[in-house]
């Protein structure tokens, strides 16, 4: 029998069809390779494996009945900011201490319906603060890529980093992951794995634990892009209990993958030509616009002039957003309490033991810019950009119907090598921002290595609800770059 853990989503899915391998077999082996890699890796914060060979047990009873969903038996990470009912649930900071919801998010209870199976929960960055998952308070998570010549530790990109880490070193078959500025793209670009964010609404927020509500969004990051259509078609849905959902029908995408994109209309922005970009991800980006080419697209350039607004604009919403979304993690209710002298203390007392560095920098940057006499000069002012950096791209949709850059400036960093430095780190977002301040969908697709003999990702930004076009234009892209795997699994 082939190696289960390698396959694809799609691969497995045919394969149970088959019956080459039961689900039971294929979470087996699965749970045997996390108990192999975790320790070095530290992609998962709690692995399930009970709860995840009774979900593949039931999984094969309804395969041998015909009754199968459309991820039966497939076994998933999930990150650990979706509420799974009876399962802790942290968002991989103290503050939460051993909570267990009593309830599950909506996009879980959809994998939950379709068969899919829990592995367990992966680590991010705290509150999914982060760009490289060195702020989670499980610790950090090592990307199973390094560098040619090199044992140095490499990060996998964050807040998602346990979602990209688990399925670069075939941990999961694929995995949930949520990205406000960037946390599913970055780091599926980071570890050679495909990253989708769908439009803002497209998945339900309800039982995710928030960050910043106007720019967080569900999705997933898989080993290709098919797999990618296969998750975003599950996890969508509308749902009444997230004002923000949308009323709209989720498209079958993986039927539509086979389309392809001749006269597609590709955008190539100037402004994201910037200085400090890396020259191998310059050079990609023109590969990737050759392929597009050759394959039947148009390129247009384009311009998206608010562009170089959107990181700083970004970095006072976000972080706004969070203050508010923080304000609940008091010790009264549920989760860390560090009992003070009165009340005020007890907050006081309890924030400061549960949240780390990061969180607490963005959430008194947020309520800075939430005070009296501040609300206008920041706030105000970094939602009227956020309506310009809309505008921009309203306009580029009359012209093209999707957006070709890099992912991000530069390949995966070594552990510490950004993290004293809170500029550089934010930096790493300077791709990705945009698409969350617009609402728009984006998906990175590993498109090449680095120098280094690390991963590159190239993303594709689309129009609103329109992912069916970017999963086709992703596709292109996988096609002419090939897959790129971790060359030596030097964790087991």
């Amino acid at each position: 029998m082939t190696d289960l853990t390698k396959l694809t989503l799609s691969e497995a899915r045919d394969g149970l069809a088959n019956k080459d391998f039961s689900a039971t077999e294929l979470t087996k082996a699965l749970l045997k390779a996390i108990e192999a890699g975790n320790e070095d890796l530290n992609c998962y914060v709690l692995p399930t494996p009970d709860h995840a060979l009774a979900q593949a047990k039931a999984s094969d009873k309804r395969i041998k009945k015909g009754d199968a969903g459309e991820l039966e038996g497939l076994p998933l990470g999930i990150k650990d900011l979706f509420c799974t009912e009876g399962v802790r649930t942290t968002a991989c900071s103290n503050i939460l201490d051993d909570f267990k919801p009593r309830y599950e998010s909506t996009v879980t209870a959809n994998l939950w319906d379709a068969g899919a199976v829990m592995l367990g929960k992966l680590n991010n960055d705290e509150f999914a603060m982060g760009s490289s998952n060195e702020t989670s308070a499980f610790g950090p998570v090592v990307n199973p890529w390094r560098r040619e010549g090199s044992t140095d530790k490499l990060v996998p990109g964050g807040s998602s980093g346990g979602s990209s880490a688990a399925v670069a070193a075939d941990l999961c078959l694929a995995a949930t992951a949520t990205d406000t500025g960037g946390s599913i793209r970055q780091p599926a670009a980071l570890t050679g794995t495909v990253g989708m964010k769908p439009t803002y609404g497209r998945c339900s927020r309800w039982g995710t634990v928030a960050f910043a509500s106007s720019l967080d969004q569900a999705g997933p990051i898989t080993k290709t892009v098919r797999d990618a259509a296969l998750m975003l078609k599950v996890m969508a849905s509308h749902d009444p209990k997230d004002s923000t959902s949308v009323d709209a029908d989720v498209p079958d995408y993986e039927a539509t993958l086979k389309d392809g994109v001749k006269g597609l209309r590709v955008g190539v922005p100037k402004e994201y030509r910037i200085d400090g970009m890396s020259k191998e991800a310059s050079a990609l980006w023109e590969q990737g616009i050759a392929w597009l080419k050759d394959a039947g697209a148009t390129i247009h350039d384009i311009s998206l002039p608010h562009t170089k607004y959107a990181l700083p604009a970004y970095y006072i919403i976000a972080p706004a957003e969070a203050s508010s979304n923080l304000a609940r993690y008091d010790g009264v209710r549920y989760g860390m309490r560090k009992p003070g002298k009165d009340l005020i203390d007890t907050y006081e007392e309890t924030r400061e033991a549960g949240f780390g560095a990061e969180v607490k920098r963005r959430v008194l940057i947020g309520t800075y810019v939430l005070s009296a006499g501040y609300y206008d000069a920041y706030y105000l002012k970094a939602q009227k950009v956020r309506t310009l950096i809309k505008g921009d791209f309203d306009t580029a949709w009359d012209k093209v119907d999707v957006v070709l850059t890099p992912t991000t400036p530069s390949p995966a960093f070594a552990f510490g090598e950004k993290s004293g430095d809170p500029l550089q780190m934010y930096l790493e977002d300077i791709f990705t921002v945009t698409v969350n301040m617009a609402g728009l969908p984006g998906i990175s697709v590993p498109a090449g290595l680095s120098g280094q003999g690390t991963p590159l990702g190239l993303q594709l930004i689309g129009k609103p609800f329109d992912e069916a076009t970017l999963l086709r234009a992703g596709q292109t892209i996988e096609d002419a770059a090939g897959r790129f795997s971790v060359p030596k699994r030097w964790w087991v």
